[in-house]
């Protein structure tokens, strides 16, 4: 008899949690634009929010947790707005797109990855949402290389390989660009592009 009633009061405090859990990661990213990390409180986290630490402490253990789920919330949207470029058939398109959506994300989320990658070498759970997201794209971008002609296979020459020496290059140079300006962030993918194009043997 109560089943239904009580059903409908669980969605609801779903609901209730998925809004205060986003304001909390909301408040996170722009505290580690005005505070950084190392400055940054629990307490402040709360603050902004609009919630107690108590009420904080509900959704996430400690501040390292919480910057944990704003990394994978991150990291989520990345990989959203590039997964179509492992199924783009025409390898001049793919690399094109996804270095537009590479910059749309560095933009809208650059001190968060930034974060990230400061991170992941003393955060486990940050380093392997870091590596898993890295793997994501270098499978994307071998799949781009083989499309325009390279060899499958991990040897130095092959697409493997290739994919991951762009994979990281790709990272870091975004990651300093990031923090000068746009303009810096567009010189530094129009730079990618160009380099990818050249390993795809598109660019002669």
């Amino acid at each position: 008899m109560s089943g239904q009633p009580s059903a409908r009061g669980r969605r609801t405090t779903e609901r209730k949690g998925d809004v205060r859990e986003r304001a909390i990661l909301d408040t996170c990213e722009a505290l580690l634009a005005h505070k950084g990390y190392d400055a940054m409180t629990v307490g402040d986290v709360a603050q902004g929010a609009g919630i107690t630490r108590g009420a904080l402490y509900f959704y996430f253990g400690s501040k390292q947790e919480v910057v944990t789920a704003l990394v994978a919330r991150t990291v989520e949207h990345l990989w959203e707005r590039s997964r179509a470029t492992a199924q783009t058939d025409e390898p001049r398109e793919a690399i094109a797109a996804a270095m537009r959506r590479t910059v749309e994300l560095w933009n809208e989320h650059g001190l968060v990855m930034r974060t990230a990658i400061d991170l992941s070498l003393t955060v486990p759970e940050i380093g392997e949402l870091w590596n898993h997201t890295a793997d994501l794209f270098i499978t994307a971008i071998t799949a781009v290389l083989e499309r325009a002609g390279i060899q499958a296979g991990t040897q130095p020459d092959q697409a493997s390989a290739m994919a991951r020496a762009l994979c990281w290059m790709i990272e870091r140079t975004f990651y300093h660009a990031s923090q000068e300006s746009r303009e810096k962030l567009q010189e530094a993918s129009a730079t990618c592009e160009h380099i990818w194009l050249i390993s795809a043997g598109l660019v002669t």
